[in-house]
C-alpha cells in the first residue's frame, strides 16, 4: 500500500510539473481538467488549481457510482493531490522553444498517467472516463483519453491561436503514444520455436541456465512425414542471445522461429519467480 501511494503520488508530482513547466507556459491545453484549467485561466484569470479541485469533486461521484471502491479510494488520493501541487509547483517556463517544451511535457505526461494507471489509480479529471469505457466496453485506456481529452482540445479553437490548438492535438498524440508503449512495448518478450534432433539437450540447458519452463509439442515434418518434437519457449529478449549460444552449442543446423509477444502473463513473468 506505501509503495502504492509512493508511485501515485510521484506521478502526481510529474504530471503538475509537465502543466506548470512545459504545457501551461505556451498554453498548450492538451486536454483534460488541466487542459480546461489552463483555457478557463486565460478567459476569466481564475486559478487553475481551484477549477481542477472543483472538476475533481465532481469527477469523484462518477467513480463513486461507475468503478470500484479500490480506484475511488485511490482517486481521492489523486484528485486531491493535483490540485494541491498544480498550486504549490511554480509556473515557470524551463524550455522556450514551444515545440521542444509540447514534445518533452507530452512524453512525461504519458509516464504519468501510465504510472496512475497500473496503481488502478487517476488524477481525477478526464482519466476517469477511459477507465470507465476500459470496464463496460473493453477500450484501450490510451484511446479513451485520446477522445475524452480531444473534446477539451477543440475548445483551443475558441481561446488561444490555431498553432497553439495543433501543438495541444500532437501533445495528445505523442501522449498516446508513450502511454501504449508503456503498456505493450516495455514488457515485449520473445517467443522461440526450436526443432532439432538434440532437442532434448537443448531442453536441459534451458531449464537449468535460462531458468525458464520448455513445452515440447509433438509435430510431423511434412518432407519426410517423420515424427519431431519441436520446443516452444517464451523468455525476456536479454535471455535470447544465451538461448542462441545454447542451440548452436547442439545443433548449428538446428530450424528456429522467433516472434516478439506484447505481454506474457503466467509464474513466471507476472508473478513468482521461477520457471514456467
Amino acid at each position: 500500500m506505501l509503495k502504492k501511494l509512493i508511485n501515485i503520488i510521484i506521478a502526481i508530482i510529474i504530471l503538475s510539473v509537465c502543466v506548470n513547466m512545459f504545457l501551461g507556459p505556451h498554453n498548450i491545453a492538451a486536454g483534460g481538467l488541466t487542459g480546461l484549467g489552463i483555457i478557463l485561466e486565460n478567459l476569466f484569470n481564475m486559478d487553475r488549481s481551484m477549477i481542477i479541485l472543483i472538476g475533481n469533486i465532481l469527477v469523484l461521484v462518477i467513480t463513486l457510482i461507475f468503478l470500484d471502491k479500490e480506484i475511488f479510494l485511490n482517486t481521492i488520493i489523486g484528485a486531491s493531490l493535483l490540485p494541491f501541487f498544480i498550486g504549490i509547483i511554480p509556473h515557470r517556463t524551463l524550455v522556450t522553444d514551444p515545440m521542444l517544451s509540447m514534445i518533452a511535457g507530452s512524453i512525461l505526461f504519458g509516464i504519468a498517467v501510465s504510472i496512475l494507471y497500473r496503481n488502478k489509480a487517476s488524477s481525477g479529471g478526464t482519466a476517469i472516463p477511459p477507465l470507465i469505457l476500459k470496464k463496460y466496453y473493453n477500450m484501450n485506456p490510451a484511446i479513451g483519453l485520446f477522445i475524452t481529452d480531444g473534446i477539451v482540445v477543440l475548445l483551443c479553437l475558441l481561446v488561444f491561436s490555431v498553432d497553439t490548438f495543433l501543438y495541444a492535438v500532437f501533445s495528445i498524440l505523442i501522449t498516446l503514444i508513450t502511454m501504449n508503449y508503456i503498456d505493450s512495448g516495455l514488457n515485449k518478450k520473445k517467443l522461440v520455436y526450436i526443432i532439432s534432433d538434440k532437442h532434448q539437450s537443448i531442453l536441459n540447458d534451458i531449464l537449468h541456465e535460462v531458468k525458464r519452463g520448455v513445452t515440447i509439442i509433438p509435430a510431423i515434418g511434412s518432407y519426410k512425414n517423420r515424427k519431431i518434437q519441436m520446443l516452444m519457449v517464451t523468455l525476456d529478449k536479454k535471455n535470447y542471445q544465451q538461448l542462441l549460444t545454447i542451440v548452436n552449442k547442439y545443433d548449428k543446423e538446428a530450424f528456429m522461429i522467433t516472434g516478439a509477444v506484447a505481454d506474457v502473463h503466467g509464474k513466471g513473468f507476472t508473478y513468482e519467480s521461477g520457471s514456467v
